[in-house]
């Protein structure tokens, strides 16, 4: 009689493990943080809870709250303010650098969020404090990259459009408040109140959020005692990916695929057919719904209405899905959904809506990345290995 011999399995202690074992690290604490809280129903900036923020915060005073550690006095706020627009400038390199936006990204070679990952490694190499790690160091660079971030974003976008840069010499108009002066500059349309008070209010919601994949990624890369622009390069990169923040263009450029409200009950059970992921939708801390997405819904569906019929479509379409979602999967939209139909409302070119999300999180990240210098400890977890037994090479 012949046998076949089984091919070993894991051992006990082994497949205890495995069962154990919690994929992309879902429900694992990871360190602990003073900077964000996020409960079911609550996201909290140092002891600030959202809703309160936007509703009667600036992202100038999120901001502040987020690097310096506590709610500005008026003067605070005013020092701080004078503080970005002095730093809006960037260095001739990296002008020179953003001048090849639309050649590497007319070549496919990059997106714009490889554009601006370069450009701040290179303010990095700039910058003659990005090798020092001391808490005023990191704080200074901090903000000079909170101020250049949507310079940066500006000046590409120029590009991209082929018109000539904006105030290469200042970085904006100073009179300017920083989401406003952003819309300015990458637009060339000076913002409206209400447009300026939507796009401070979407940087106030994306400015922070705990350990997402492109915090964690930058406090890993600080926990190596590695530089400021080194772990925001990092985190930029992390947050390219389309299930983190090129979600929000992901979700913009599905709705222009369905095109129509009378096309999105087929456009969804399609996609329910051939198990498509539904973008914008779904979010691995809150199971009952993103309360973010509420405050810029709307704001969003508002102005959309007040600009016309071809706008507030994108509502419509949007609301259908997300009611199809809700219906037949249980699942709510994130605040990536409805930041897609507010910045195309708004005019805002898609492939930027990521590269704005930098320009809102480059406060929570660096607030992390001081947070990791400040009380560290190497960031290195363990692995279950799953691959050949052990064998001889010359065997």
């Amino acid at each position: 009689m012949t046998t076949t011999a089984k091919k070993p399995g894991p051992s006990s202690a082994k497949a205890d493990q495995l069962a154990n074992l919690a994929k992309g690290l879902e429900g694992v604490i990871g360190g602990s943080t003073s900077v964000c809280s996020i409960e079911q129903d609550k996201l909290i900036y140092r002891g600030y809870e959202i809703h309160d923020l936007a509703a009667h915060a600036t992202f100038e005073q999120v901001a502040f709250l987020l690097l310096e550690g506590h709610k500005p006095s008026d003067a605070e706020l005013a020092r701080f303010k004078a503080e970005l627009v002095a730093e809006r400038r960037l260095p001739p390199l990296v002008i020179d650098y953003l001048k090849k936006s639309k050649e590497l990204i007319d070549s496919k070679a990059a997106v714009p969020m490889d554009i601006l990952r370069t450009a701040v490694s290179l303010l990095g190499n700039l910058d003659m404090a990005a090798q020092v790690n001391t808490a005023d160091a990191n704080l200074r660079k901090a903000k000079r990259l909170t101020a250049k971030i949507p310079t940066i974003i500006g000046h590409m976008q120029n590009v991209i459009d082929g018109r000539a840069m904006i105030d290469t010499e200042t970085g904006g108009d100073p009179k300017l408040d920083h989401a406003a002066n952003l819309f300015w500059m990458m637009t060339g349309n000076k913002p409206t109140k209400e447009e300026a008070h939507i796009l401070d209010v979407s940087l106030t919601l994306y400015a922070e959020h705990e350990f997402n994949a492109s915090t964690f990624t930058s406090r890993v890369i600080a926990g190596t005692l590695s530089d400021m622009h080194g772990a925001v390069t990092g985190a930029i990169a992390a947050l390219k990916g389309p299930l983190h923040g090129g979600a929000n263009e992901a979700a913009m450029e599905m709705l222009k695929e369905i095109e129509s409200f009378d096309r999105v009950d087929a456009f969804m059970k399609h996609a329910f057919e051939t198990k498509r992921k539904i973008m914008g939708f779904g979010h691995r801390v809150y199971k009952n719904g993103d309360h973010r997405a509420a405050i810029l819904h709307k704001l969003g569906k508002v102005y959309a209405e007040k600009k016309g019929a071809q706008y507030a479509k994108w509502f419509q379409i949007g609301e259908k899905v997300q009611r199809i979602m809700l219906e037949q999967k249980n699942i709510h939209p994130n605040v990536d959904f409805p930041c897609g139909m507010t910045y195309y409302a708004m005019g805002i070119p898609v492939p930027q809506y990521t590269p704005i999300f930098v320009a809102a999180r480059i406060t929570g990240w660096a607030a992390h990345i001081m947070e990791q210098h400040a009380d560290n400890r190497l960031i290195r977890p363990l692995s279950i290995y799953t691959g050949a037994d052990e064998r001889k090479w010359n065997g």
